[in-house]
């Protein structure tokens, strides 16, 4: 499974040994899962991670980083796609130009309304999502 992780994911993974984000990373290793970033969002996560205590800045560099695929940014689509965040359309437009299965964000404000649902193939899911889904589904242990 392939899934796309926006800058929310990316920094509470960085910030947070325990929570869902880090659970991704953590359990990823052991899945068949491909984590893939854009450009834009590791250069926003190196931007604040000033905000988070040092021991982020080691995590994201030494662990986390390296275990993702970066992509360049897809800003047009060749399939109308109404999405009022221009911030984040760009987000949205990378997972699908990248063929991910699965977008991951905590950004509850931007991608409000799509939680849960899909956006043509595209879930847009939080860490937290995914990991019940995938446990109902019996591809990860309790």
């Amino acid at each position: 499974m392939k899934l796309f992780l926006d800058t929310s994911v990316l920094l509470a993974a960085a910030g947070s040994s325990t929570g869902a984000s880090r659970a991704v990373f953590d359990l990823g290793e052991a899945q068949p899962w491909e984590l893939v970033t854009s450009l834009y969002c590791v250069e926003e996560t190196n931007r604040n991670l000033g905000k988070l205590p040092h021991v982020a800045a080691v995590e994201w560099r030494d662990r986390l980083q390296p275990r993702m695929t970066i992509v360049r940014e897809t800003l047009v689509r060749d399939r109308p796609l109404v999405f009022a965040h221009t911030k984040d359309k760009p987000i949205l437009l990378t997972a699908l130009a990248e063929r991910c299965d699965v977008l991951l964000t905590l950004d509850r404000r931007d991608f409000a309304g799509l939680f849960d649902t899909r956006v043509y193939r595209l879930w847009v899911r939080t860490p937290a999502s995914l990991l019940a889904h995938e446990r109902e589904q019996g591809r990860l242990a309790l």
